[in-house]
């Protein structure tokens, strides 16, 4: 009997594990009425890629691409080029901010000069919803660190002990002439001033730690309040009950198969409604971008469990070193709204059809045979609302075709009034051929949008040659 008994535990602990198996590689999908998450994340190396880009998925591990799988946001300070982006929401959700590594690889800098004599700036944007954003600054993290030689890969958590952010980033700082980062931190609450910058984390002799994201635990999992893993020659786990107070070794994913000579940039995510996590890694010693592993309980090296490529997929680009949020359904909302796939576009000269609108030092033309992104647009709903169109610059997302008397500039949206209506126009059919289209000013609905001399004006038109200047077709 007892041997009976023995089996039939047994076979019930096996059933027991291959469920919980199952829902660690499924996790159950959020209802369709629930929302999403958002990704920041840039897609890999050079001027273009080295910004920032946007996916949304509905269940967390499928992800879509937003903004036609084009940069979002563009760096117009410091190296001109941002990696490694953390997207930071206020404890009201009134406020939100970008803070990312201000890096250029291969667009100006090398490896070797950003790690010895690199940027000691973030970059910085906020936003009050998500969809607009402002230009950045650069805020100096690691100018005060004596000998600092860079600031890498920036996190912020929220301290309700202090009622501020703890924000914590890398910074080489050599040893015995060898590259050494360690894990420094500041206070800041508004990601403009900070306290002076002190040692977070330093692992011993000369082993680096560079990656590292913390995320806060819910009740009754785990032993910890906080958890935070680490790119620090592995993928090392470790937890605490207070953001600066002590912290537990609690292991690595090398049982899993998961060495930080394969993965490196550690990215949570929790699903909606029931306590799982995805840890996403960076698989950047195959060039493979992120893959997810799932658990139960964050702080426990063993529960993780790697999926098959079969089970999620990462959207049209390469996802990079980057930061996820659980959407609320007024975000999700605002967020899909303002960067729908629009696809970019041309603006062909119909009485000169070998040449493009084109943007060049901000100033707007016409030119011969432009196929770089300074001849691509997307074509947005009116920034005064349906039925108009907006021209949005595609290398330079935010900004838009500006009228400005008679003359055009692309120009940053300041968000007010006046800037939607002096951008935004009524599409109609074209002024010389109907099958091609002309662009009315709405706020000036005498004059068009014309070439003059090859330089973009807005005039009235008044006869054949101002008709034909007017005159444009949409193209790819």
């Amino acid at each position: 009997m007892s041997r009976v008994l023995t089996r039939l535990a047994a076979i019930l602990v096996a059933v027991g594990l291959f469920f919980t198996s199952q829902s660690l590689t499924t996790p159950q999908q959020a209802a369709a009425a629930d929302p999403g998450y958002l990704m920041v994340h840039f897609t890999g190396e050079g001027s273009t890629n080295q910004q920032m880009y946007l996916s949304h998925s509905a269940d967390g591990l499928h992800w879509n691409d937003l903004n036609g799988g084009g940069m979002v946001l563009r760096s117009t300070v410091g190296t001109r080029g941002v990696r490694d982006p953390a997207l930071v929401r206020s404890p009201d959700g009134s406020k939100y901010w970008i803070i990312a590594t201000d890096l250029c690889i291969s667009c100006g800098q090398t490896w070797d000069s950003s790690i010895n004599d690199g940027s000691r700036n973030l970059v910085v944007w906020e936003s009050t919803d998500l969809a607009t954003w402002s230009q950045p600054w650069l805020l100096n993290v690691a100018g005060a660190i004596p000998d600092g030689r860079n600031a890498w890969a920036p996190e912020a958590i929220w301290d309700p002990q202090t009622n501020d952010y703890v924000l914590y980033w890398a910074t080489n700082v050599p040893l015995n002439g060898k590259t050494k980062h360690r894990i420094y931190y500041a206070r800041t609450s508004d990601f403009h001033t900070i306290t002076t910058p002190q040692t977070y984390i330093e692992r011993p002799g000369a082993q680096e730690i560079i990656d590292t994201q913390i995320i806060e635990m819910p009740s009754g999992v785990g032993a910890y309040r906080y958890v935070r893993a680490s790119g620090d020659g592995q993928i090392t786990l470790e937890g605490s009950n207070s953001i600066l107070g002590t912290w537990t070794n609690l292991g690595n994913l090398s049982g899993v198969g998961l060495t930080g000579a394969m993965v490196e940039g550690p990215m949570w995510m929790k699903f909606n409604g029931t306590n799982k996590w995805a840890l996403y890694l960076d698989q950047y010693a195959s060039s493979g971008g992120y893959m997810p592993v799932l658990t139960t309980d964050p702080s426990n090296p063993a529960s993780y469990q790697k999926q098959a490529s079969s089970s999620y997929s990462m959207g049209g680009t390469k996802k990079r070193h980057g930061w996820i949020m659980n959407l609320t359904a007024a975000e999700e909302s605002r967020v899909l709204a303002r960067f729908p796939n629009t696809p970019a576009n041309r603006l062909q000269s119909y009485n000169f059809q070998d040449r493009y609108v084109r943007h060049t030092n901000f100033d707007v033309r016409i030119d011969q045979n432009v196929t770089s992104q300074d001849a691509q647009f997307r074509l947005r709903t009116g920034l005064v609302g349906s039925g108009t169109v907006s021209f949005e610059s595609v290398n330079f997302p935010g900004y838009f075709l500006r009228q400005d008397g008679t003359d055009f500039q692309l120009v940053y949206n300041d968000g007010t009034s006046q800037f939607a209506q002096d951008a935004t126009f009524n599409k109609v059919a074209g002024l010389a051929d109907a099958t091609w289209s002309s662009f009315q000013s709405y706020n000036h609905p005498d004059r068009y949008i014309r070439h003059y001399a090859f330089e973009l004006k807005l005039d009235p038109i008044t006869n054949a040659t101002g008709r034909s200047d007017a005159t444009f077709r949409v193209t790819s």
